[in-house]
This record gives C-alpha cells, sequence and structure tokens, in this order.
C-alpha cells in the first residue's frame, strides 16, 4: 500500500540504507503496543510474510486456507488486487497479541512490523531507501542503531532483491487492473487479481529449514516466481 503523502510530512527528512544509523532503537520496548492497535488493514503481508506464518507462527505447517481459518490474516482488495493483512481484534488490536499486549510471532513477525518506526520509500528505477516516521512510537528519545540491526533480517541483501522485484511486480498487476477496469474487460480484472492470489499465497514453496541458506533458498524461490510472473503478465 503506497500513502499518498510528501516524506517531509511524515518523516525527518532523511533516507538510509541498511548499514546507515537511525534514530529508531526503543532500547527496550515499554509493552505499550500502540503501534499494534488501530492499524485497519494498512499491513499488508507479502509473500515471504505469508511463508514465515505458514510454516513458523502456530507450532504446526498451516496451508494459506489454515491460516485464514486462525482469524488472523484476512484478505482485502487493494489497488485492485486480493492481498491478505493482520487482522485487528478485539479493541482494534492485532490479532497476534497476547492477553499482555505481546507479540505472539515476534521473531517471525511480517516486514512492515519489524521496520517500525522505519518505512520505505522508492525512487524511480524502483529501488527503496528507509525513512524514519517521525512521532509514530509513543517511546521518547529513540537511541541510535544500525538499520539492518534493528531489522534483524536473515539475509539482509536477498531482501533487498526480493522487496524490491516484488514492489515492481505488484506496481505493474495494480496499473493492468487500471487499464482492464477503463477498457471494461472486468474477467481480466478477477483472473490478473486471482492469478496473483493463488500464485503467490496459496501456492506452497519447497521445504526448506528455517536457517541461512533455507532462508536464501526461499528467497530465490519467490524471485524466481516473481521473474515468471513478469512474463505471465504480458499475456493479462
Amino acid at each position: 500500500m503506497i500513502r499518498e503523502c510528501s516524506l517531509e510530512e511524515i518523516s525527518d527528512g532523511r533516507t538510509y540504507r541498511e548499514n546507515d544509523m537511525v534514530k529508531a532503537d526503543t532500547a527496550g520496548c515499554d509493552g505499550c503496543f500502540k503501534c499494534c492497535t488501530g492499524m485497519g488493514n494498512s499491513i499488508i503481508l507479502d509473500p515471504y510474510d505469508i511463508w514465515l506464518l505458514k510454516n513458523f507462527s502456530e507450532g504446526a505447517k498451516l496451508t494459506f486456507e489454515q491460516l485464514l481459518a486462525t482469524g488472523n490474516v484476512e484478505l482485502n482488495i487493494v489497488d485492485g488486487l486480493i492481498l491478505p493483512n493482520l487482522s485487528m481484534k478485539e479493541q482494534e488490536r492485532c490479532a497476534y497479541l497476547d492477553a499482555d499486549g505481546r507479540c505472539r510471532i515476534h521473531d517471525v513477525r511480517p516486514g512492515i512490523c519489524r521496520l517500525f518506526p522505519l518505512g520505505r520509500v522508492y525512487d524511480d528505477k524502483g529501488d527503496f531507501s528507509y525513512f524514519l516516521q517521525t512521532g509514530e512510537c509513543a517511546k521518547k528519545n529513540l537511541a541510535k542503531i544500525k538499520v539492518k540491526k534493528w531489522t534483524c533480517l536473515r539475509c539482509p541483501e536477498k531482501n533487498r532483491e526480493f522487496v524490491t522485484v516484488w514492489h515492481a511486480l505488484i506496481r505493474t498487476a495494480g496499473q493492468k487492473m487500471v487499464e482492464h477496469k477503463q477498457s471494461g474487460r472486468g474477467e481480466k480484472l478477477q483472473e490478473l487479481a486471482m492469478y496473483i492470489l493463488n500464485e503467490f499465497y496459496v501456492a506452497d514453496l519447497p521445504e526448506a529449514a528455517y536457517d541461512d541458506t533455507g532462508i536464501t533458498t526461499i528467497y530465490e524461490s519467490l524471485c524466481n516466481k516473481i521473474e515468471n510472473a513478469r512474463e505471465s503478465l504480458a499475456h493479462f
């Protein structure tokens, strides 16, 4: 989901890369969980997020249908596409919060959650940098920390490659949806939306252990699927 606002409105005016220092470290979260409430359907999940949740969030491997049945994840329309997002439950709290307001899936939390209070901003070539969302974290006087240490991503280089190509694919698919809507090709709208949903969320990826080798394999599998999908989009 792309926010229609200027970077100056929501940030400190700077952009960051993985090796830069940024004032994002809570130095021990107080557990107020304000960042996990009232988010509506804005925590959109990418295919890597879903892979983690299907394989490591409930103590047993889940299918995508089983994951939806937990009520922790739901489907919504985003720019014409059918994409999953984290569910908000009672009092608009994230479905993955426990009774004490702590995240039950912190080790495998989605990318958007992992970044907070950082966000991503994309340039004209599709590459991205990070920015600091000012005033979003309830804790004051955040400490400086290296971006890649804060996000704590396994294989950050592979993650960057995946996020970049996934963003490009979704943008292209969204543009296709606009074209089909303008031309009145309703059947193509549904066909393309279901293709993205089934290919990248419903379908399982190859088995891989949760270690550096496995994560690399998953990223490579996703990037290969994205490359194939780019060719397929030409037929929609």
